[in-house]
């Protein structure tokens, strides 16, 4: 008897076995997120104690973003080819270790040296989780699973604001870093309940893992052992992903999502990296300023996990285009408002449809590509997203140094938004593989 294994977890009910996939999910990019945003808090005291200015401090800062961009296409290739669990493993030990690592450092060039290689490991769980979520997910809850997982970017970042300012005051800014090691610990509990890709265990013949973990997805069904698990021609693993993100059509809508997630990652590290100094800009004090930070961020967690609901209620690519204009139109008014308070809830749109986008075209892309490349497509499309990231924070310093009104400052991140809706609009939906799953255990070719 063949049974479609993707099909049997497109249509099951969320049980105890998809929560363990979300918590690890949560949990991991929680932890990614605080060994990403450690530098931003630590850096002033690094600065002084190093004794840098800030040209070099922003090498520093940025070389973690290196590393993430080739992590996330290297590391989603490897996911795909390897096996998820162990490289999300990987991956973890190296963002823990060298975030770890960089404590120890006393100069700039080794301080460097450690953020790439912990970026590589911080860029590259991103699309292993991402695929790990979207493949065991219920179809009619995915977007919105995906994206909670993507929220614990935000709680990592979170974390760091609530706890960084203390210890660094009472134990230096090391200690900051040396809180990234405790996740190592974590790998080997990884490694024993994260749930291998299915497609990987149908072409290593693991039948035995196979019928455990569709017990688990299905527990209510009873299995004889005589079930030969099939998944779709598209779901198969190959042996070059990367050549098959421009396959079968795929091409121009991978060019499309590629520049979508320049577009948002442009937009959001604009605004991590200015949104503090344009808020002063507009009179307003370091406090104030702050405030307005996490009043973004929350705004990121609530546009993430809203988009989310409407992505699996409506047409996701639909929902992504509306919040990438939004993002476009909130980022032009915040150079327009007068009202402290109006802008407080303008700040509040601007998370929700900058961040929160980004984090709900990670769900999109997740949907697009079929099992066998999902890793493969999120991890390019995002690592060609970070050269939005790096290129976004020396524009927007060229554009303020040139002194324009505030509201153009705004309106020239806003502009990126304009081309994501452009972007996401010109993606042939029809080709999403979770637009046209079929059955496999009827197809006699399998």
């Amino acid at each position: 008897m063949r049974i479609d294994v993707h099909k049997l977890a497109d249509e099951a009910q969320f049980n105890r076995f998809h929560a363990l996939v979300l918590f690890w999910g949560v949990l991991i990019l929680v932890l990614d997120g605080y060994d990403l945003a450690v530098v931003g808090a630590a850096m002033p005291s690094i600065m002084k104690d190093m004794n840098v200015d800030a040209s070099q401090a922003g090498f520093m800062a940025s070389s973690a973003l290196f590393g993430m961009m080739i992590g996330s296409m290297t590391m989603g290739v490897l996911a795909d080819k390897i096996g998820r669990p162990l490289m999300i493993s990987l991956c973890v030990g190296l963002f823990s270790v060298f975030t770890a690592a960089a404590g120890l450092t006393s100069d700039p060039v080794t301080f460097s040296i450690t953020r790439f290689l912990a970026g590589l490991g911080i860029g590259g769980v991103v699309p292993g989780i991402t695929a790990q979520m979207a493949e065991f997910a219920p179809t009619k809850l995915r977007a919105r699973l995906v994206t909670i997982v993507f929220a614990g970017y935000s709680i990592g970042g979170v974390l760091v604001a609530l706890t960084g300012k203390q210890l660094i005051l009472e134990h230096g800014w090391q200690s900051v870093f040396f809180l990234a090691i405790t996740p190592v610990v974590l790998i080997p509990f990884i490694l024993k309940t994260m749930p291998e890709s299915l497609p990987t265990l149908i072409k290593k013949g693991r039948t035995e893992e196979i019928r455990k973990i569709v017990g688990k997805i299905l527990p209510e069904r009873q299995f004889t052992g005589k079930e030969e698990f099939v998944v779709p021609h598209e779901d198969e693993v190959t042996s070059a992903p990367v050549s098959h993100l421009f396959s079968e059509g795929r091409a121009f809508s991978t060019l499309m999502i590629w520049t979508a997630f320049f577009m948002g990652l442009f937009m959001v590290y604009a605004l991590s990296s200015w949104l503090t100094k344009l808020m002063a800009m507009a009179g307003y004090s370091l406090g104030s300023a702050l405030n307005f930070v996490l009043v973004f961020n929350i705004g990121a967690i609530c546009g993430a996990v809203g988009g989310g609901w409407l992505g699996d209620k409506y047409n996701i690519k639909h929902v992504l285009v509306i919040f990438y204009l939004l993002g476009a139109i909130s980022l032009t008014l915040m150079g327009f408002t007068q009202s402290t308070e109006l802008l407080f809830v303008v700040v509040f749109v601007v998370g929700a449809s900058t961040l929160g986008t980004q984090l709900l075209a990670y769900a999109y892309a997740g949907e697009f590509y079929p099992t066998s490349i999902r890793a493969t497509g999120v991890g390019f499309a995002s690592g060609v997203g970070r050269m939005g990231a790096i290129i976004a924070p020396v524009l927007i310093g060229f554009v303020v140094a040139m002194k324009l009104p505030l509201e153009q400052n705004f309106m020239v991140i806003g502009a990126a938004g304009l081309l994501g809706t452009l972007a996401v609009t010109l993606i042939n939906h029809r080709l999403c593989a979770s637009t046209h799953h079929y059955d496999a255990a009827k197809d006699e070719n399998v």
